[in-house]
């Protein structure tokens, strides 16, 4: 594998307990970084690509699983050693958590089966999976990104952060097909409930109030509220508020608008609040999440 403008790097690893553990890696250059660590048959391996892309080479470059931007990929193989061989393209970040089969069972020891390879039909089989980030996912990947608390006690944080992740992952709430949704047989229902969803996401600026977007579905107030939550795991504010402040985010890293600009685009009339809600969201200021990130 031709590797001779490659340059070599090596993630940041925090050990979050006896087989377990988190790596981050930001490439910032302008070529490819080539990052190797070894990972035998006994662990699962989640990626998350907060941004850009790159390729995992497997079996000497003779088989590649690439993950772009906003994904993440699941990979387990009980039967062999799944070493990391990754190639991060310019100008992308990503977070991967190690952690053993034996740990995993144990934060599912009363609902396995939930987990569908945890199953017995399929713990000894390899399972590799791609999937969507979504926002929420995307906040607690950002928060372990740019890590800036004090020292001793970036392991605790870690270990919060990173249970965090791991159940918004196997919470199919945000990215399953909501149509089959148990909690809502009647689909015209959970349709009505998407369309509200996407309401105040377009109108997030000058979103309609509660009552006003459950007239414009066609359904009661309660049902509007009660669907929300079980389709979306929050309420429809908090889940707003989220959005907004995810988008926010996305635009203070392209560097093209200032805190008010960003403020008044997610709907703050004025950069007071808009910093207090960031702050509220993050635990930083939007100017100092800049100079963290910068």
């Amino acid at each position: 594998m031709e590797q001779k403008n490659n340059a070599e790097g090596t993630f940041k690893e925090t050990i979050i307990d006896q087989g377990f553990s988190v790596l981050t890696y930001q490439n910032e250059g302008l070529g490819v970084d080539v990052v190797e660590k070894h990972i035998d048959s006994s662990v699962i391996q989640f990626h998350f690509c907060l941004k850009g892309s790159s390729a995992f080479k497997f079996n000497k470059g003779s088989y590649t699983l690439n993950i772009n931007e906003e994904n993440s990929l699941l990979l387990y193989n009980p039967q062999q050693d799944l070493p990391i061989h990754l190639e991060v393209n310019p100008n992308s970040w990503l977070v991967t958590i190690l952690i053993s089969i034996k740990e995993f069972h144990g934060l599912f020891s009363q609902e396995a089966d939930y987990v569908t390879f945890l199953s017995d039909d399929n713990k000894d089989k390899k399972y590799y999976k791609d999937g969507k980030i979504s926002p929420s996912m995307a906040i607690v990947l950002t928060q372990i990104m740019h890590y800036n608390l004090n020292e001793s006690i970036k392991n605790l944080y870690f270990k919060g952060k990173t249970f965090e992740l791991l159940s918004l992952y196997f919470n199919r709430s945000e990215d399953a097909n909501v149509e089959q949704c148990p909690f809502l047989v009647d689909e015209t229902n959970v349709i009505k409930i998407r369309k509200a969803k996407d309401i105040i996401i377009s109108r997030m600026a000058e979103p309609p109030s509660l009552q006003e977007l459950a007239d414009e579905i066609g359904l009661s107030l309660k049902k509007l509220k009660e669907g929300f939550k079980q389709i979306y795991g929050d309420s429809v504010f908090s889940f707003l508020f989220d959005y907004k402040m995810e988008e926010a985010r996305k635009l203070l890293e392209t560097g093209g608008f200032n805190v008010n600009e960003v403020g008044l685009k997610v709907g703050y009339s004025t950069s007071s609040h808009f910093i207090a809600a960031f702050k509220k969201k993050y635990g930083t200021t939007p100017k100092k999440y800049l100079q963290s990130i910068n």
